[in-house]
């Protein structure tokens, strides 16, 4: 099927009111039928219009074979049932109505109509005769074309209720598809992360294989402090155009960013290079000669004069925020806000909690760096894969840096020697920081290596305060309890750190209210 000519919305176009389509042949209009079927949710209305012999049952019974996940599902037109129900997959209800032979609406009462549509997607021929409906519906309106010849169809679309939203989205991204020639290609979710943003694997015929990223602009959210949202505070990416500054970065250093093979920014689309799964792990945890090169990589990254504005697309910038102490201190309060009272069982008192953040602002203004870098924020083993078919420290993979802020450089040095979600012993931490300081002081003689040190503990504790509170979130309020399990490596590493004379009065708070934390413990905490 085929584009009528309408362009990719960029960020200055106008939105049309509808997405108008050329079907050539029937196999368009079943190609279409599976591609909204991406689009559809429980509660939703398919509206099918036009003529008799538009297309209407072929649209239809493509959607409910992909809803279903039956490509060979015998799916007739319930010209005299009415209404026929489906199972799709993942137990989600589908009803197919069609109301060309409805005498009254008498008769969808007799019927249980209502019940039966209740959280289904609903797909209904003649939709006029359903009356208003409230609730997300995707209009479809299909004409014949027999001067573009046979089979040949027009379709014209629309939404209400949230739906036109999707179907701009969902038009975006067939054309990116449709002009980077990815548009063939079979789609497979993949495993997301924390955030809201979801990536599928394209894999053509051929074999070649890419990323798709949907990272839609982050809505802000409610205003949590002088006025502003948690994501503002926080210095999150608002949206797309952050990691394609960073991506283009990284790969004009050297590094082995993915490749971006088409994008979207308007709708936060990009399709990237696939760099492959290889970790830089294995069952017994980091594989020392891989996190070698990673710091080595860190090392030349942080020795490297690194400007603050990087360039997105032709007259637009990107500017990376500083990760300053608003930020920092911010995040360590996720401890006492989230952590103590879903893991520890009770919310600190109001002294204990003022005196936790005083301490945590007087320590993180002694860390203030003369030179701040890059600060990729999630330089940690789930972001970093192992490329071995090239060389030196392009055998480092790159992704997930599109919160990158200008920081200090210790912290992600130990975003990658104390990785939340795999066991690092303290030896190699050890060993790789004196790897990363001798790097560090071969470019740079005067680099500071007590004073790194010293930051390195303070940063690191930071992290890892923050991360208990960000596992116990994601577990309570995001339904995510599998972040548990990491809860008590986190604590241990955030013991480890405690223990640097930087953060003595941090240490004796915890003593004297979570002694708990400080403690050893392998179990995962029940929720």
């Amino acid at each position: 099927m085929s584009d009528d000519g309408h362009g990719p919305a960029g960020p200055e176009a106008q939105a049309p009111a509808a997405w108008e389509i050329m079907l050539t042949e029937e196999g368009a209009t079943e190609d279409l039928g599976r591609f909204l079927s991406e689009l559809l949710q429980p509660g939703d209305i398919v509206a099918l219009s036009g003529g008799l012999g538009g297309g209407k049952t072929t649209l239809a019974r493509a959607i409910i074979r992909e809803l279903t996940g039956d490509p060979a599902l015998d799916v007739p037109s319930p010209t005299f049932t009415l209404v026929q129900p489906y199972e799709g997959r993942h137990g989600r209800a589908i009803v197919h109505a069609d109301l060309y032979r409805l005498r009254s609406a008498d008769e969808l009462v007799e019927l249980g109509f209502d019940e039966m549509t209740e959280g289904a997607i609903t797909l209904v021929e003649w939709p006029e005769r359903l009356g208003f409906r409230e609730g997300p519906v995707l209009s479809v309106d299909l004409s014949l074309r027999p001067q573009f010849g046979d089979g040949a169809r027009f379709a014209r679309m629309d939404g209400t209720g949230g739906m036109r939203g999707r179907l701009l989205r969902a038009r975006s991204l067939r054309t990116l598809l449709e002009r980077s020639g990815w548009d063939e290609a079979t789609r497979l979710p993949m495993q997301g992360d924390a955030s809201s943003r979801a990536y599928e694997r394209l894999v053509k015929a051929d074999g070649a294989k890419a990323v798709l990223m949907i990272s839609p602009a982050r809505a802000d959210g409610p205003p949590v402090r002088n006025g502003k949202p948690y994501s503002a505070i926080v210095k999150l990416a608002e949206s797309v155009h952050a990691f394609v500054a960073v991506d283009r970065g990284l790969r004009a250093l050297g590094f082995s960013a993915p490749k971006i093979y088409g994008e979207d920014l308007a709708a936060g689309l990009l399709i990237l290079e696939d760099l492959g799964a290889e970790p830089v792990t294995d069952a017994n945890g980091p594989r020392p000669e891989r996190y070698a090169e990673a710091t080595r990589l860190l090392a030349r990254l942080h020795g490297t004069q690194l400007p603050g504005v990087l360039p997105v697309a032709d007259g637009i910038d990107h500017v990376l925020p500083h990760y300053d102490l608003e930020a920092l201190l911010f995040e360590t309060e996720l401890l006492p806000d989230w952590y103590c009272p879903a893991m520890r069982g009770a919310s600190l008192p109001v002294p204990a909690r003022s005196e936790f953040v005083a301490l945590w602002a007087e320590v993180l203004r002694t860390v203030v760096p003369a030179r701040p870098t890059w600060t990729l924020r999630d330089y940690h083993s789930p972001n970093l894969i192992w490329l071995p078919g090239r060389e030196g420290l392009e055998r480092i993979g790159l992704i997930d840096f599109q919160d990158a802020v200008l920081g200090h450089p210790a912290y992600d040095v130990a975003s990658l020697l104390q990785d939340a979600r795999v066991d690092a012993s303290p030896d190699l931490e050890l060993r790789l920081l004196g790897l990363y300081a001798r790097e560090r002081r071969a470019r740079e003689p005067e680099f500071d290596v007590e004073d790194f040190a010293r930051a390195y503990a303070v940063l690191a504790a930071q992290r890892a305060t923050k991360i208990l509170g960000i596992f116990a979130r994601l577990d309570r309020r995001d339904g995510k309890p599998g972040y548990l399990a990491h809860l008590p490596r986190i604590e241990r590493y955030l013991a480890r750190n405690l223990a640097h004379p930087a953060l003595t009065r941090l240490r004796l708070w915890h003593e004297e209210h979570l002694p708990a934390l400080l403690a050893p413990r392998d179990a995962t905490p029940t929720p």
